[in-house]
């Protein structure tokens, strides 16, 4: 693939208040990896990856996310413990002070693209202080062509200086000296004190999954997609550590995208971006053969500790367990190019059931389907946060609460009206605990997840007798090809009947109590979606 070859002119950046600054623009991917070691903020491992440390920040900081409160956001945004507001005056301040610590400094700006539907195409300009910033925007957005380069305008500018701390927080609004801000109206995506590059990637995502549903009726997912030879698009949703990017890389299907899409209102799926972002904590080939593959030249590996022969140790997360990589699209073989594609038949929820109680397969109903979108529910385990011994519920809005400044029923009554208008499939699929909670039971194993995945894409399950769940309501299939006919209702694989049916009416507990703040804005068919037990355990009306 042709790479983005350096630009001939150069920039100035002093209508944006930017002065006397040395500015690289639309520098090559190789560029920028021998400028960040030549400055000694990076390292080349044994096969020649950029590897880079982000510093104190080894992860997004939701606490020091901020949207400017305008007339553009003020009666639509969820506001909230996810979306905190501040004023234009303060974001105004911010920018001038990002704008001068960058004046007089050597810089880097890209121009480039999200949304590979050119219909929906947002063009972004970034100007990064560190060359490595820079890299990741070439690997993430989509790059153009040089054509595309001569009358560039932008419709979003993102301003990332991770060197620059405000130093009276609380005066202008913040939390603390970093922070992360969205202004719709001026259309800046501003990032401050924070080097972790998933900063820069979320905000403008974040302004997709307020600007596509309100101003072009495309409902935005944080989700990966895959197509298969016949043109049957699926859809895959899950949280971190339930399998999406696995599930995803199918070698009979074309990826389209990792983690972030649109669906439009003419039933097309399109991907947002021009790369992927993906977790490299106990990576190994065997389990992740695609992304392994892809950490060569061109990836930048963030946060990651070295053996002694310069190899990268994946297993070790002294430094975090957020450990990173990001490589442009174009390092996984089977892919969908360009990155959209039509006909979505199948969607798939994702969750990591620790408590071994939901079924590893169900078919939901409409409503059903809008419930547990909203409630984006997983488990943690033990061990993957300080503190937490034994499993955890999870919930996250929409699977991804937050990047998302509306209120998560505006993108479920979305999701719904477009599944049922698409004739698609929703299926809930658990890749955690069958037998038993975690301790006691034992993973679903991988190859009958595929096995299931399998089965429903080549329409093996759409005549299937199907059973009701008598807590969740799930409807389970009575038979799935090549997985085991006992596991496909849970209750099954547990030795006493009593704790399975105790500890599904303390999940069922959980999902009720959580959904509670979305009850008011939500539908009655959504709300008869959620679990058969009520919050007094008895059953209720809609049975």
């Amino acid at each position: 693939m042709l790479l983005n070859r350096p630009a001939t002119k150069s920039i100035s950046l002093e209508k944006y208040g930017i002065n006397n600054a040395t500015v690289h623009y639309q520098l090559s991917a190789e560029e920028l990896q021998a400028k960040t070691v030549e400055l000694g903020m990076g390292r080349e491992t044994a096969n020649g990856t950029l590897a880079i440390n982000t510093g104190k920040f080894t992860g997004r900081s939701p606490q020091d996310r901020f949207l400017v409160e305008d007339d553009y956001t003020r009666d639509r945004v969820w506001w909230g413990k996810t979306n905190k507001g501040i004023s234009p005056e303060n974001f105004d301040f911010l920018q001038g002070e990002i704008e001068n610590y960058l004046s007089g400094k050597e810089i880097y700006a890209r121009d480039g693209f999200v949304c590979a539907d050119p219909k929906y195409r947002m063009s972004v300009r970034t100007i990064t202080e560190y060359p490595w910033s820079n890299m990741f925007i070439f690997n993430m957005f989509l790059r153009p062509e040089a054509s595309e380069l001569e009358n560039f305008q932008e419709d979003w500018l993102v301003l990332c200086a991770p060197g620059y701390e405000c130093p009276d927080p609380a005066k202008y609004g913040l939390r603390q000296g970093n922070f992360s801000i969205l202004n719709f109206t001026k259309k800046i995506a501003l990032v401050g004190g924070s080097a972790y590059t998933g900063e820069m990637k979320k905000g403008i995502f974040s302004a997709l999954n307020m600007i596509l549903p309100v101003d072009k009726n495309v409902l935005p997912m944080h989700c990966s997609a895959n197509v298969g030879e016949k043109g049957d698009t699926a859809i895959f949703f899950g949280l971190s550590g339930t399998g999406k990017t696995t599930l995803s890389a199918d070698p009979d299907r074309k990826l389209i995208g990792d983690d972030e899409h649109g669906w439009t209102a003419e039933n097309s799926i399109f991907n947002f971006e021009g790369g992927c972002y993906a977790k490299a904590i106990d990576l190994t080939e065997e389990k992740e053969p695609d992304i392994y593959r892809a950490i060569k030249p061109g990836a930048i590996l963030e946060n990651v500790i070295f053996k002694d022969n310069n190899e990268v140790d994946y297993m070790d997360s002294t430094i975090t367990q957020n450990t990173r990589v990001s490589y442009p699209i174009y390092h996984i073989d089977n892919i969908q190019m360009p990155s959209y594609a039509t006909n979505p038949k199948n969607i798939f929820f994702l969750t990591c059931d620790a408590f071994g109680v939901l079924p590893p397969l169900s078919k939901l109903t409409p409503g059903q389907a809008a419930y547990h979108f909203i409630s984006g529910y997983t488990a943690k385990v033990a061990g993957t946060e300080a503190g937490i011994t034994e499993p955890v519920p999870s919930f996250s809005a929409c699977f991804g609460e937050p990047f998302m400044p509306l209120h998560p029923t505006v993108y479920a009554e979305m999701l719904s009206k477009k599944m049922q208008e698409a004739g698609v499939n929703v299926w809930l699929i658990n890749t955690g605990w069958s037998g038993g909670p975690y301790g006691v039971g034992s993973r679903i194993k991988l190859k009958y997840t595929r096995a299931m995945i399998t089965a429903i894409l080549e329409g093996e399950l759409d005549n299937v007798e199907l059973e009701q769940h008598p807590i969740f309501g799930l409807y389970m299939p009575k038979y799935c090809p090549n997985v085991p006919t006992e596991m496909l209702d849970p209750m099954n694989t547990w030795l006493q009947k009593g704790g399975y049916i105790s500890k599904a009416i303390q999940l069922a507990h959980s999902f009720h109590l959580n959904f509670e703040k979305f009850a008011s804005e939500a539908s009655k068919e959504i709300i008869e979606g959620g679990p058969l037990i009520d919050e007094h355990h008895q059953l209720t009306d809609h049975v």
